[in-house]
C-alpha cells in the first residue's frame, strides 16, 4: 500500500536533494544542474548530475540515478522504507506505520538482532573451558583483553548446533537464522551452524550494527577464513572492517591493511585509522567509501608477492576514487602485525617511521620496476625508462609527470625532454584508443542493443526516443499534460517500459496528484528509476516547443500504425476480420 500522498508531499518538500547529496558529494553549479564526482564509482572527471528542480540525480558514467530516496538507498545500502524513514527522521516527520508492508524491514531488523545475539554468544564462549584454546590463540597473537573486548572477538564452539540451539531458544526462527547466514540447511532439512571451532570477528557497520562475521580457523585446515555471505543487511563489497572505528580516529588519512588481524594489531598499537576489506580484493565501492571519510589512503598490504600484486590492483581503484595514495613498505617480507611485534615496545614507533617514509603510488611503482632491472647496464637502463614511461603515461596531471620525468632523467643521465616526448607519444596513442572505445560505447548505447530496462527500444528507436521526450515534457509541464493525454492514449505507446511510466504519470496527474520523480519512484525498481531519471534529466535540458511535442506525438502514432499494419500482415484470416470489425466499431 503506497504511503499517504500528504506525507510524501511534505517529505519531498523537506528533503532537498541538493542538501542531501552535498553531505556525501562536493557539488558545483553547471547550468541548471549541480555536478560532482560520482560517489558510486571511481572517476576523475565529474559525470554525476543533480537536478534540484526535478529532485533527481543521474550519473552518466555508471548509469545510477533516481530521486532523493533512491540516492539514500544506494549510498547507505538501505531498502525503500528504510530510506524513507531516514529522510523522515531528518525532516522531523513521523512515518505512518500502518500504510505500508514492512515485512522486509522486519526481517532485516530480526537479522540484525540475531547477529547481535550471536556476537554476544561467541564472545561469552571465548571465556569458557571450550573456548580456552581460542583465547590462548588471541593472547599468543599478543592481543590484550582490552583489545579483545573492544573488537568484540569471540569463539564459535566446536559443535554444528550450538549457536542455532542458543538462538532458537531466544525465539529466532530457522528461516531468520538462514537468512542471516548464521546457519545453513542440510539435505535432511535440519539447520546447522555456519561457523564452528573458529575465532570470530564481528563486522560492524557505521551505525554500530553487527552485520556479519569473519571466522578464522586455528589449525592449518582450509579455508583459513570463512566470512558471512551477502545478506539483506550485508554486502561485503561495500563495507570495510573497522571502518566504524577508523572514521572517528581524527586522522586525515586511512591505512588499508590486508586482514582482520593486521587491522586489530594496528589499532592496538595506536593506529586507529586502519581498515581492511572483507575477504575479497578491494572494490571501487570500498574505495569510494574511504573517500567519504578521508582524502588519503596508505596501503599496508603484506610484503610478499601476493600482497604486492594486491597493492598493484588497489592503486588505480583508489586513484580513480579521487584519493591520494601512498604505499607503506614493510621490510623483510613481514606484514604489519609481524613487524610491530618483532620490535617489541618500539614496534609502534618503528611503524610510524614506515608511515613517515612512505612514498606515493607512482614512486612505489617506479621502485618496483627498478628493483627488477640492472640500471647499471644500457639494456637495464632502457628497460627501466620504457617501463617508467608507461607508468607516467597513466598520470593526467602534466606537472606531476614532468617532475618525475626530470627526476628519472637526472638519475639515468638522459635528457628529460626525451622522456617527456615518449610520454606524450604514448598518451596520444592511449587517447586515440580511448576515443575509439568511447565512440563504440556511444554507438552501442545509442542503438540500445544492450538495453536491459526497455527491451523493445532497440527495435523501436524513433518511437522510444519520442516517448521519452514526451514523458519528460509531461512531468515538467503538468498543465499541458491533459492535451497530450487526449491525443495520445497510453495504449498507443510502442515500448512496454515507457508505456508503464507514461501510464503511471497519467494516472497521478488525472487524479490531481504530483508526478515528480519522488512521487513515482516507489512504483519502480532502482534500475527503472535510474532510467526515468536519465530521460527526465536528458530532455529537461532540451526545452521542448509545442511543435516538437506535436512531432513526437505524430512519430509515436505513425510508428503505432506501422506496427498494427505489420501485425495484420502476419495475421490469419480470422485475426484480420477481428481487426476490421474493431475499426468499424471505432468509426461508429
Amino acid at each position: 500500500m503506497p504511503l499517504p500522498e500528504d506525507f510524501m508531499q511534505e517529505l519531498r518538500a523537506k528533503s532537498d536533494i541538493a542538501d542531501i547529496v552535498s553531505g556525501y558529494v562536493s557539488l558545483r553549479r553547471s547550468g541548471r544542474n549541480l555536478v560532482g564526482l560520482c560517489p558510486f564509482h571511481g572517476e576523475k572527471t565529474p559525470s554525476f548530475n543533480v537536478n534540484p528542480e526535478n529532485g533527481l540525480f543521474y550519473c552518466f558514467g555508471c548509469g545510477v540515478g533516481g530521486d532523493v530516496i533512491t540516492f539514500v538507498m544506494k549510498i547507505e545500502n538501505l531498502d525503500y522504507m528504510e530510506s524513507v524513514k531516514l529522510l523522515a527522521q531528518r525532516a522531523g516527520l513521523a512515518v505512518p506505520e500502518n500504510s505500508f508492508d514492512n515485512s522486509n524491514a522486519k526481517l532485516k531488523m530480526r537479522i540484525l538482532e540475531a547477529n547481535r545475539a550471536a556476537a554476544r554468544f561467541f564472545n561469552s564462549q571465548l571465556y569458557t573451558e571450550g573456548g580456552q584454546a581460542a583465547l590462548d590463540y588471541l593472547h599468543r597473537r599478543q592481543l590484550t583483553d582490552r583489545t579483545i573486548r573492544h573488537f568484540g572477538l569471540g569463539y564459535a564452539p566446536n559443535s554444528r548446533y550450538a549457536l542455532c540451539d542458543h538462538l532458537k531458544g531466544m525465539g529466532f526462527t530457522e528461516y531468520e537464522l538462514v537468512q542471516a547466514n548464521l546457519a545453513s540447511k542440510g539435505a535432511n532439512g535440519r539447520i546447522y551452524d555456519r561457523f564452528y571451532d573458529r575465532v570470530m570477528f564481528p563486522i560492524i557497520d557505521l551505525r554500530g550494527n553487527v552485520i556479519a562475521f569473519g571466522g578464522r580457523i586455528m589449525s592449518d585446515a582450509k579455508p583459513k577464513y570463512l566470512n558471512t555471505s551477502d545478506t539483506l543487511v550485508f554486502k561485503k563489497s561495500a563495507n570495510l572492517f573497522a571502518m566504524n572505528f577508523a572514521k572517528n580516529s581524527g586522522e586525515n588519512r586511512l591505512i588499508l591493511a590486508e586482514g582482520y588481524m593486521d587491522v586489530i594489531a594496528l589499532h592496538q598499537a595506536g593506529f586507529t585509522n586502519a581498515v581492511a576489506t572483507l575477504g575479497t580484493s578491494l572494490t571501487s565501492e570500498q574505495a569510494v567509501l574511504m573517500k567519504r571519510y578521508s582524502p588519503e589512503v596508505m596501503i599496508s598490504y603484506d610484503a610478499d608477492e601476493a600482497g604486492q600484486k594486491a597493492t598493484a590492483r588497489a592503486i588505480p581503484l583508489l586513484r580513480n576514487a579521487g584519493l591520494l595514495v601512498r604505499v607503506i613498505t614493510v621490510p623483510n617480507g613481514k606484514d604489519p602485525d609481524e613487524f610491530i611485534k618483532s620490535h617489541g615496545i618500539q614496534g609502534p614507533a618503528r611503524f610510524k617511521q614506515l608511515i613517515d617514509n612512505a612514498g606515493n603510488d607512482v614512486e612505489y611503482k617506479l621502485n618496483r620496476v627498478r628493483q627488477n632491472v640492472d640500471t647499471e647496464t644500457s639494456d637495464g637502463k632502457i628497460k627501466y625508462i620504457n617501463e617508467a614511461v608507461k607508468i607516467l603515461a597513466e598520470i593526467d596531471n602534466r606537472i606531476e609527470w614532468e617532475v618525475y620525468a626530470s627526476k628519472i632523467g637526472s638519475e639515468m643521465s638522459v635528457d628529460k625532454y626525451a622522456i617527456i616526448q615518449q610520454i606524450d607519444k604514448l598518451k596520444r596513442q592511449k587517447n586515440r584508443a580511448e576515443s575509439s572505445k568511447n565512440f563504440r560505447t556511444l554507438q552501442t548505447a545509442t542503438s540500445a542493443k544492450t538495453d536491459r530496462i526497455n527491451l523493445q527500444k532497440a527495435d523501436n528507436l524513433r518511437a522510444a526516443k519520442a516517448e521519452e521526450a514526451l514523458i519528460a515534457f509531461i512531468v515538467n509541464n503538468p498543465d499541458s499534460a491533459k492535451k497530450v493525454f487526449e491525443r495520445l492514449p497510453s495504449d498507443k505507446l510502442i515500448t512496454d517500459f515507457n508505456r508503464k511510466v507514461y501510464k503511471c504519470i497519467q494516472e497521478r496527474i488525472q487524479e490531481g496528484k504530483s508526478a515528480m520523480m519522488m512521487d513515482i519512484s516507489e512504483f519502480f525498481t532502482p534500475e527503472e528509476n535510474a532510467r526515468i531519471a536519465y530521460m527526465l534529466l536528458n530532455f529537461t535540458q532540451q526545452a521542448l516547443t509545442n511543435d516538437a511535442v506535436d512531432e513526437y506525438i505524430q512519430v509515436i502514432l505513425r510508428e503505432n500504425d506501422k506496427k498494427i499494419l505489420n501485425d495484420v500482415a502476419q495475421a490469419n484470416e480470422n485475426d484480420i476480420q477481428d481487426f476490421l470489425n474493431k475499426l468499424k466499431q471505432q468509426k461508429k
